[in-house]
């Protein structure tokens, strides 16, 4: 029987420009279904923006019906003033998919960048190149915003596909695995 199609959605979070990409896992192979960017710099009203991206990620929602939610977290700056706006960015961006019903799931830049590249200090470019050669896609975005958010719904696929993820319990051991998965033990 085969399973339903799972769907990803990765947002990078941003008051500026905030990326969104993503992917779809079916038989095990992922591929492309969008990345874009969202620009709410262009608003003035801070307010204003913050429904934008609400509006927004609550529209990809609605239109792709995703399984996944992953989002970036902010990573911690010296200018407080943007530390505040990226987190209602990601707080309102957040409060979209929890209104949808799903669990959110937040990863740091270098674990996005370490799952993607096998470097945790890789470039943007870097990133962008190797989901390329991982989605099969040529296209260069515009902004490499898009390909963040990308980055952040294929490094989720890879936790959850990680024989190192066990969901809901730790294992403490082969034993423990046998007897609680005796259906997986092959004689």
């Amino acid at each position: 029987m085969l399973k339903k199609p799972v769907i990803i959605l990765g947002i990078d979070p941003g008051t500026i420009i905030m990326g969104y990409g993503l992917v779809q896992v079916k038989d095990k192979k992922i591929s492309l279904l969008e990345m874009g960017v969202l620009q709410p710099g262009k608003v003035k009203d801070t307010y204003k923006k913050l429904q934008l991206i609400f509006n927004t990620v609550s529209g990809l929602i609605t239109r792709y019906q995703p399984d996944h939610f992953a989002i970036e977290a902010p990573f911690f700056g010296k200018n407080v003033q943007s530390m505040l706006k990226l987190g209602r960015a990601q707080g309102v961006a957040i409060a979209a998919a929890m209104r949808h019903g799903l669990e959110v799931t937040e990863y740091s830049p270098k674990k996005v960048k370490q799952s993607i590249t096998g470097n945790g200090n890789a470039g943007k470019e870097q990133v962008m190149k190797m989901l390329q050669h991982i989605l099969s896609f040529s296209e260069d975005p515009a902004h490499f915003d898009a390909t963040d958010a990308l980055a952040v719904a294929v490094c989720h696929h890879f936790q959850q596909s990680s024989p190192q993820s066990v969901i809901g319990k730790k294992v403490a051991g082969w034993k423990n695995f046998i007897q609680d998965n005796p259906g997986r033990v092959k004689k």
